[in-house]
């Protein structure tokens, strides 16, 4: 009888039910019955009610069949599900997601790798639907977690171990596609998840079959499928990378490469950092232009996280940091041009059109300054710990890995520098010219004290050597921008110290700043030019504001020329930078005057050669008169001035034939016969400043000046120097005049009718001021220049002293009666008030 009952309500099952279980075959071999598919699918769609019931029951058989390991009747039920969730879209699909989602976690859990296959490739079918409303409580945390760990499977079997943790990377791009474009499901972008989502990528991505093609580095785009039609973890991992970071919004920078780091870090891959600087690339050329910025705030943190680790540590840091600063700085075209066809619409996309705003330029300059400044630190410290021979060996091992992480360090300042626009690159020259340390001026940001000579020159040597490279292809409409005064002034204080690398450097900067339409690369080398229109010089007429940097600085760059003649450290390098300058000056920056004092420096380098008060050698004296030669030959045909060069070449010419270690071809070379003694009464191997004042007077220039004999100017220093001491002098005679001064009752004069007749008439004043006047005259038209400048100088600062010495008598206080010293002053003695003097015009 029960039995019966149970037969006779069989037919009583709900509806759904019956059609949920005649789609499952006798022989799951059969596969899914299409006909009563069609039936369930038809009466879903008719009755969305119904949906949420048919979802639990599918649940609750394919709970029940994957504990009795029917995987058939498994597979039938996950595909209903799939063929339901893509016919049903209405608002009752909510519940029925729910069941679903809970049957593919059943299929993740289980051990078998074909059922976490199946399970994940309907979550992508899932991920790939989009849904009319969002979900408010849909949580995906297992999914991430789930699909993370498959990410790492380690199964025996390495064909499984494919499979698995290519459904992992499947499931992990299903969610981001799921999650990262629904504001409800933000949290995906939380540090929980995207340390898990992050790593798993990664992970698959080095591995060491596919790291050769991913340590490429070039922009491609992302394909899931190898040749050989199976599918490759590391490219499919690649694709999900690319495709997260491109998602990836403002806010969520941070969080997103953080992880990356840190996955750097725990498996060692900053040495070699082949891996590092490849997920960098495709981190840049993945975000978006705007946010590349973050990317290299976050770099520059973990910099400074291990500023105290290994020396390849910090320098493969430095060198990611290179590679994003060359892709953020620069944009792509460079890697447009050598990439394919298919690889430039990612390129494009990378492309940033102005990246840097606001004081983070400075920031990261700033930090990498530090960073070399420690390294330079560690390295001197080493160095002066080495004691014995082993210890001697491994101190050079320090110092040439710390020698890696300046040179990255130089590379990124340089390049990142030099990618600038103009503007941000004269602050950013500015800045770095501050940090370097100058001997007689405070630097703030290095002690130099503490590192010693030695590490002070190595110091100055890598930041000019970034000054070089950031100040190539600067262009500057104005000198006066380019080499404002705090910047030239502590730059040519370099180019007088006693090093000739030192000075290398700062004239190369020179260059670099004046030359503005690249004219280097054809005066490379000091020489005779025989025909300098063959060159075809570009220039431009000087302007107005170029006149007045030449006014204000023209005499400070002619010092240094003179005065960096005369180091005995030269060496050909240096004449030829030497020539360079002069050069360049001459084509950007030489009006009708400044053409005068270039050919008056020119005699005066030619003078202090053949002066017998130079302590200089024989190869110093003939190479500054090649130089002379060299450059004269290109002012004369520069200037076109056909009497000047006709003299230039008739000196040039007997040069040749009895003197040729006077010019530049010989006596540069290794083997160059030098004289004893230079003969000056041969006045024709020499020139001669009366015929080149000639030929210049003749072409209408002001030529008077060239018969001036040229005195370097006074430095701030020396000038200061010098006052101080004509102040000393001037209180001095002060002093000895007012103790020597009568007292006032003897100074009476007795007044009689002859005093009152000499004092009426003037006409013997007005004779001495007349006589007075034509003296000034002729002194102000026949004087040199340099004595009318010492003249009004000198009564410049007779009345700076003067001044100076009535403000102090004004600011001290005067000497109280009580004698009470107030405070920050010295205690005075005590004076009755009836004795002190006051002025007279205090008096009433």
């Amino acid at each position: 009888m029960p039995a019966g009952v149970c037969g006779c309500c069989g037919p009583l099952r709900p509806r759904y039910k019956r059609l949920v279980d005649n789609i499952f075959p006798e022989d799951p071999k059969d596969g899914l019955s299409k006909s009563d598919m069609e039936k369930l699918t038809f009466y879903a769609v008719s009755a969305p009610e119904k949906l949420d019931r048919i979802g639990a029951y599918l649940a609750e058989r394919l709970s029940r069949d994957v504990v009795r390991h029917r995987y058939g009747n498994v597979v039938i039920a996950m595909e209903a599900l799939d063929q339901l969730l893509m016919a049903c879209h209405s608002q009752s699909i909510k519940p029925f997601v729910e069941s679903f989602l809970h049957m593919v976690a059943k299929l993740l859990e289980s051990r078998e790798p074909d059922l976490q296959v199946l399970g994940t490739n309907s979550f992508v079918k899932f991920a790939n639907i989009e849904e009319d409303t969002p979900s408010y409580h849909r949580r995906y945390d297992f999914f991430v977690s789930q699909f993370s760990a498959m990410c790492h499977s380690t199964h025996e079997d390495a064909e499984t171990r494919s499979r698995i943790r290519v459904a992992g990377i499947k499931g992990l791009q299903g969610v981001v596609r799921k999650t990262v474009n629904d504001e409800l499901q933000a949290i995906i972008w939380e540090p929980q998840h995207m340390d898990k989502l992050i790593p798993s990528m990664l992970f698959n991505m080095q591995d060491a079959e596919d790291l050769d093609r991913v340590g490429a580095g070039h922009p491609s785009t992302p394909c899931a499928v190898a040749q050989d039609g199976d599918e490759n973890p590391s490219t499919l991992a690649e694709s999900c990378f690319r495709e997260l970071l491109g998602r990836a919004a403002y806010g969520n920078m941070n969080n997103a490469v953080r992880p990356v780091l840190v996955h750097l870090d725990n498996h060692h891959l900053w040495e070699p950092n082949e891996f590092a600087v490849s997920c960098f690339r495709i981190i840049m050329y993945s975000i978006q232009a705007q946010h590349s910025h973050h990317v290299i705030q976050q770099v520059l943190g973990h910099l400074d996280t291990h500023n105290k680790n290994t020396p390849r540590v910090r320098a493969g840091i430095v060198q990611v940091l290179l590679e994003t600063v060359a892709i953020a700085a620069k944009g792509s075209v460079g890697t447009i041009q050598e990439c394919k066809a298919g690889d430039a619409a990612d390129s494009e996309q990378a492309t940033p059109p102005n990246l840097w705003l606001g004081p983070t330029v400075l920031e990261v300059f700033d930090t990498l300054l530090k960073h070399l400044r420690m390294s330079v630190d560690l390295e001197l410290g080493e160095s002066s710990r080495r004691s014995s021979a082993c210890s001697a060996s491994s101190g050079r091992v320090k110092e040439s890995d710390e020698r890696i992480v300046q040179n990255a360090i130089i590379r990124t300042v340089g390049f990142f520098g030099g990618n600038l626009p103009d503007y941000q690159r004269a602050e950013v020259m500015m800045f770095i010219m501050g940090k370097v340390p100058v001997y007689g001026t405070p630097c703030h940001a290095l002690d130099t004290v503490k590192i010693g000579h030695m590490g002070t020159k190595r110091i100055q040597t890598m930041l000019l050597s970034s000054l070089i490279m950031v100040t190539s292809g600067f262009k500057s409409k104005s000198m006066s921008g380019a080499l404002p005064s705090p910047f030239l002034d502590p730059l040519l204080s370099i180019s007088l110290m006693e090093d000739g690398e030192l000075r290398q450097l700062v004239l190369e900067i020179l260059h670099n700043v004046m030359d503005r339409h690249d004219n280097r690369a054809k005066l490379r080398g000091i020489r005779i030019i025989p025909d300098v229109a063959a060159l075809k010089i570009k220039r431009e007429k000087i302007s107005k504001q170029d006149v007045a940097f030449m006014k204000k600085h023209g005499q400070q760059l002619y010092r240094h020329i003179y005065l960096g003649c005369k180091e005995d450290d030269n060496a050909h390098k240096n004449f030829e930078l030497l020539f360079t300058t002069l050069a360049v000056l001459t084509i950007e920056l030489a009006n009708e005057d400044v053409v005068v004092e270039l050919a008056r420096l020119a005699v005066a380098l030619q003078e202090m050669a053949l002066s017998t008060e130079e302590n200089l050698s024989m190869w110093l004296r003939c190479s500054v008169l090649a130089l002379v030669a060299a450059y004269l030959n290109f002012l004369g045909q520069m200037i076109a001035n056909t009497a000047f060069c006709q003299h230039v070449s008739k000196v040039i010419e007997l040069r040749n034939m009895d003197a040729p270690y006077l010019l530049p071809e010989h006596v540069f070379r290794d083997k160059c016969r030098l004289p004893q003694q230079l003969d000056k009464d041969d006045a024709a191997l020499f020139f001669h400043s009366a015929d080149m004042a000639d030929g210049l007077a003749g072409a209408g220039y002001n030529a008077d000046r060239l018969n001036v004999p040229y005195v370097p100017q006074v430095t701030d220093e020396e000038r200061l120097t010098r006052r101080k001491s004509l102040v000393d002098t001037v209180s001095l005679q002060v002093d000895i005049l007012a103790s020597s001064l009568p007292d006032k009752s003897q100074l009476a004069e007795e007044i009689t009718f002859e005093t009152l007749k000499k004092a009426i008439d003037t006409s013997v004043l007005e004779d001495q001021e007349r006589e007075r006047r034509r003296q000034v005259m002729e002194k102000f038209q026949k004087a040199p220049f340099e004595e009318i400048a010492a003249h009004c100088e000198s009564k410049a600062n007779m009345l700076h002293e003067r001044l100076a010495h009535i403000f102090q008598l004004t600011i001290r206080p005067p000497p109280s009666p009580s004698g009470a010293a107030s405070s920050g002053h010295a205690q005075h003695p005590s004076v009755p008030v009836y004795e002190m003097k006051f002025p007279d015009l205090c008096v009433y």
